[in-house]
């Protein structure tokens, strides 16, 4: 099988690209690879991991034509788990890690961005955000709390309410992202500011992003995230009708 993450050096810092074009979709396998490269960068030395993805593409979010195929609450709460999985993996990291997102981010995309400690986004169009609403899903109060910590509380309530995926320079603007770069600069930008963080004090760098990033870790928990309640609100006409409208676009 086709590697679903290149593992690439820069000194220090190891860069995990996702690698399953052509969108990056995060199917059980990929969401596998993540929660389990994250700790394996960290015991081969890594001091610093970046995230990236593909060139146009950071990652589309969760696969949801191949979520609609699942046919059981077993099969969808795994999945669910899965992804959850990886989220966390990149959240409990004990050394720093920065989103190189290299193009579009929705859904489940931002979320990945989301538990990283800097995000580097291409310039142009490319938009990114938690756009459940508009293919009938509701973000847990733990995704959710993902986004209030980054752009505050109002603003989180109008872009979950309203699904809004937002371009670069927006997302920017509100602190979203912490950066924008050439699209082929995205990548460098991010390891220049792990660079910039690893030669300051170690010890107290980590004790005090550990101590920063403790509300990030408790939001993922499973009692904030309520994967029963998701998987029983899976079936429900809204949803459904939502999430296959979402599939007859993407397959145009």
């Amino acid at each position: 099988m086709t590697a679903l993450i290149d593992t690439i050096g820069h000194g220090a810092i190891i860069e995990l690209r996702l690698a399953r074009p052509p969108v990056n979709a995060l199917n059980q396998e990929l969401c596998a690879a993540i929660a389990a490269a994250v700790p394996a960068a960290v015991d081969g030395g890594a001091k610093g991991i970046v995230l990236s993805g593909g060139e146009k593409v950071f990652s589309a979010g969760l696969d949801v034509p191949h979520l609609l195929t699942l046919r059981t609450r077993d099969e969808l709460g795994a999945a669910w788990t899965g992804f959850l999985d990886a989220a966390r993996a990149i959240a409990a990291s004990p050394v720093p890690v920065a989103a190189a997102i290299t193009g579009h981010s929705p859904a489940g995309g931002c979320v990945l961005a989301l538990c990283c400690d800097y995000r580097v986004m291409a310039e142009g169009a490319f938009r990114i955000g938690l756009n459940e609403t508009q293919v009938g899903l509701v973000a847990p109060d733990g995704i959710q709390h993902l986004m209030r910590r980054v752009v505050g509380a109002h603003r989180a309530e109008r872009l979950l309410v309203g699904g809004e995926l937002v371009e670069s320079a927006r997302a920017l603007e509100i602190g979203l992202v912490d950066e924008l770069a050439a699209p082929g600069d995205v990548v460098a930008r991010a390891t220049a500011w792990l660079e910039a963080l690893l030669a300051l004090p170690r010890e107290p760098v980590l004790r005090t992003r550990a101590i920063a990033r403790a509300d990030l870790l408790a939001a993922l928990a499973p009692e904030r995230i309520e994967i029963d309640t998701f998987v029983d609100a899976w079936n429900a006409p809204d949803t459904q009708a939502g999430l296959r409208a979402l599939v007859a676009r993407l397959g145009k």
